[in-house]
């Protein structure tokens, strides 16, 4: 099988993607796969270091308002879809694929158009609990909407389309107990507690977790680990906050500030409790390994949607959710210390976590591609 791979921007579109190209070469070990981006540099990072090949197109994303500025970069990618649709097409005409299939991203709206309208089966999916622009921009072009949450098929105009899949998750996250983890973590036996906020409004979050920091070490309550999101310098300046709200104490070892968390999967099993936001991609890993979390979403990212995506685990009870801006490191610790004292509900989180994720998420997909070619 040859299948042609579309997706851009964030880690949330490519993380999925490679997840369901390797299960795709699983089930098909000869098949040729290839993706295609929109040059930008995670994408072009990620994509050949999962060992796969990658052609770019000329591409934008539109801007929402009516400012002058907006209104200008939107009249560059209304000129640009030409040029991308051509480049599709050659891209597609050369590879002859069986299946096209995208996974978020604007670079996902040309060539998925330009695929079906040349007859190959072609799949969307969309890993937030309601459908960005280019989802609704190409759902009813597409011949299956592949959805992350179950219940969201009226969001679209044709529900017969729309497939609950879940959301295929990277390699390494594997659904078990954590005392394996906390073995190779060195953990201790109080709870372990995981903390990222990713990069998008990361230093206003980095500022509430050194007040929660600092009550934590005052307390002993549990080990703590924590990604900045940022650059080493961010790193640095959160350490020295943490030290002036104890006094200069020294930061205790079970607090580990490190500004990226390379080894999440074994991170997350060994956790007792996530502190994160509400990305598809983290949705899905705390979804998949049943994970009890306190979600801040981000109010930075396009239509609210890491607010809507954490609501919805907030509904099943798998979440505790606080909206950034009544966020402080006081409200975080006391939600923290009220849920690890509490086994019971720490449980109940994490059934409820489990029911909403997709365990073989990607081998479902794969199976409705390898079906549909």
């Amino acid at each position: 099988m040859k299948l042609l791979f579309t997706c851009g921007g964030t880690a949330g579109h490519i993380n999925p993607a490679i997840a369901l190209a390797d299960e795709l070469r699983r089930i098909v070990p000869d098949s040729r796969i290839l993706f295609v981006g929109s040059g930008r540099r995670l994408e072009n990072k990620l994509i050949p270091e999962a060992g796969y090949d990658i052609k770019n197109i000329s591409i934008s994303g539109f801007e929402r308002g009516i400012t002058p500025d907006k209104l200008a970069r939107n009249y560059k990618t209304l000129r640009s879809l030409t040029k991308a649709a051509a480049q599709s097409e050659e891209i597609i005409e050369r590879f002859k694929p069986d299946a096209v299939i995208g996974t978020g991203g604007y670079v996902c709206y040309p060539v998925l158009k330009k695929a079906a309208r040349m007859g190959i089966p072609t799949f969307i999916h969309e890993s937030n609990a309601v459908p960005g622009l280019t989802t609704k921009m190409l759902s009813g072009i597409v011949d299956k909407v592949l959805v992350a949450f179950p219940d969201v098929s009226h969001l679209y105009k044709r529900p017969g389309k729309v497939v609950f899949t879940g959301t295929p998750v990277r390699a390494g996250f594997i659904p078990q107990g954590n005392n394996d983890a906390r073995l190779l973590l060195g953990v201790d036996g109080r709870p372990l507690v995981v903390s990222f906020w990713g990069s998008l409004g990361a230093d206003k979050m980095n500022e509430i977790v050194a007040d929660f920091m600092a009550l934590n070490i005052e307390s002993r309550l549990f080990n703590h680990i924590h990604a900045t999101g940022g650059s080493e310098a961010v790193t640095e300046a959160l350490i020295k906050r943490v030290r002036e709200k104890t006094a200069g104490l020294h930061i205790p070892k079970w607090v580990d500030i490190r500004t990226y968390i390379y080894n999440m999967p074994s991170v997350m099993s060994a956790s007792d409790l996530v502190l994160c936001r509400a990305g598809a991609s983290t949705i899905a890993e705390l979804t998949y390994m049943g994970k009890p979390a306190i979600i801040v979403p981000s109010p930075n990212v396009t239509n609210n949607h890491q607010e809507k995506n954490a609501l919805q685990l907030g509904r099943t009870g798998g979440a505790v959710v606080i909206r950034e801006k009544e966020c402080t490191g006081e409200l975080l610790y006391q939600k923290t210390e009220n849920l690890l004292k509490n086994k019971g509900e720490l449980s109940a989180m994490s059934d409820a976590m489990r029911s909403v994720g997709v365990p073989e998420s990607a081998k479902k997909i794969a199976e409705l591609i390898i079906s549909m070619c």
